[in-house]
């Protein structure tokens, strides 16, 4: 009789079409919801991380350290040379190795001024950035001349600036002290993210000579890799090689205290207590740097197990009111069954059964719904200038849902609408074979 069970409950299913769809798919639009923010959260970090490290020019960075006689801390790399050494020595791989200088600066234009981060590269190498600036005025020809500069479409209009306009930018050098240098406004580009509010591209050569590094030296060094993934890897790699080589390193294993700041925040707090000589190097993640953008996925975990947790509950109460009239709707067939030898665990299972192949086929049609909405969704081309620019894939919607995540929300699907079920079912198996058949419908 136990093999027979589950074929009883399919057909039982499929006698009432109507409340197996209603029950159904209330199950699968719960799935499909939840789905849904799981996959959009399982894609948030690594399409972040992935265009921040473009923007950034790397996955993995090296930055050195000096303090001057007078304690002023001075961010510099002045002979990489020994950094490559430990790159091979450790036989790590990598895409390409970007050297960047920055400095935080007042544009000024014609009486008007805004605040920008001034981020040199070697622009003859920086490949990535025609990947993912597109310019709206001026030419990449331009931009590799010396004075260059390339703005963001926005702060263009907030200056009045066009291609060609000599502009101002005050700031002060490595060691502290105010100084100016005149930049030719070479390319303004699309407004790709918040990021490109804030930041703007020079030459790396230019600016060191205004911030007062020598043309050879800079401020940070980036490794872009094939895969993102391997950064960790990566990172800890060259961390243990440069520190088998004798340099000084930071720690990179502090934590935050609380949840007042993140991880890489309180590594920097506690690297500003150290006191060293010579150079010391930090090395650190894209990801290391984006710890909040890993919070706001926790975030989103979080709020789809309580939406799935509070559409279930709703569900469950539509689940166990069904069953109960289920079961009074066959009294008397249960009477029978009872009558030539059914057993009352046997009941207890044909309702159980009908609750998890509805809970089954309810879970994998939402899943399979969510997959042509994301599908969908990941049609539409919001472009490379989108404000949206940091959390898409080339301009996309992106999803990505675990394997394991889709088989927990089907398991707790699939325990909750059991337990929903499980009191009619309990009710039903109880149930006395004579008072049943006496029973009138």
């Amino acid at each position: 009789m136990n093999r027979i069970v589950p074929k009883i409950a399919l057909r039982n299913l499929s006698r009432q079409k109507k409340r197996s769809i209603l029950l159904g798919g209330a199950i699968a639009f719960g799935i499909m919801i939840v789905t849904l923010i799981n996959g959009f959260a399982g894609a948030f970090i690594t399409n972040v991380s992935e265009n921040f490290a473009y923007l950034m020019a790397g996955h993995v960075f090296v930055q050195g350290q000096e303090k001057s006689a007078s304690g002023k801390r001075i961010s510099v790399i002045r002979d990489d040379a020994i950094i490559f050494n430990a790159v091979e020595n450790a036989g790590i791989k990598y895409k390409t190795a970007t050297k960047a200088s920055e400095v935080m600066a007042t544009i000024v234009f014609e009486g008007k001024s805004i605040r920008q981060n001034l981020t040199g590269l070697e622009m003859d190498k920086s490949a990535f950035l025609k990947e993912r600036l597109m310019l709206k005025q001026g030419t990449w020809e331009d931009t590799m001349k010396p004075d260059a500069i390339i703005i963001s479409e926005k702060i263009a209009k907030k200056l009045n600036v066009l291609p060609g306009d000599r502009i101002t930018a005050q700031f002060q050098t490595v060691t502290g002290q105010n100084n100016v240098a005149d930049f030719t406004v070479a390319g303004i580009s699309a407004d790709v993210s918040i990021v490109g509010s804030v930041m703007a591209y020079v030459n790396l050569a230019y600016l060191n000579a205004a911030i007062g590094i020598g043309p050879s030296e800079y401020m940070s060094l980036g490794f872009m890799l094939d895969n993102l993934k391997d950064a960790a890897s990566f990172s800890d790699k060259l961390f243990t090689s440069m520190k088998g080589m004798g340099l000084q390193l930071f720690d990179r294993t502090k934590q935050a205290e609380n949840g007042s700041s993140t991880p890489f925040m309180a590594m920097l707090r506690s690297q500003n207590q150290e006191t060293w000589s010579g150079t010391k190097y930090r090395v650190y993640t894209i990801d290391d740097q984006l710890a909040q953008a890993k919070q706001i996925v926790v975030a989103l975990d979080t709020a789809s197990l309580v939406i799935l947790i509070v559409l279930f509950a709703i569900v469950m109460i539509g689940i166990t009111n069904t069953f109960r009239m289920v079961m009074y709707e066959r009294i008397r067939e249960i009477g029978t069954m009872r009558a030539v030898g059914v057993q009352r665990s046997e009941i207890r299972s044909l309702f159980l059964y009908e609750a998890f192949f509805l809970a089954l086929g309810g879970a994998l049609s939402g899943i399979l719904a969510a997959f042509i909405v994301t599908n969908l969704l990941s049609l539409i081309n919001f472009g490379m200038n989108s404000p949206a620019f940091l959390i898409l894939k080339n301009g996309h919607l992106s999803f990505f849902l675990p394997p394991l995540r889709a088989l927990a929300n089907i398991t707790i699907i699939a325990v909750l609408t059991l337990f929903a079920a499980y009191f009619p079912a309990r009710a039903a198996a109880k149930m006395e074979p004579a008072v049943a058949l006496r029973t009138l419908k």
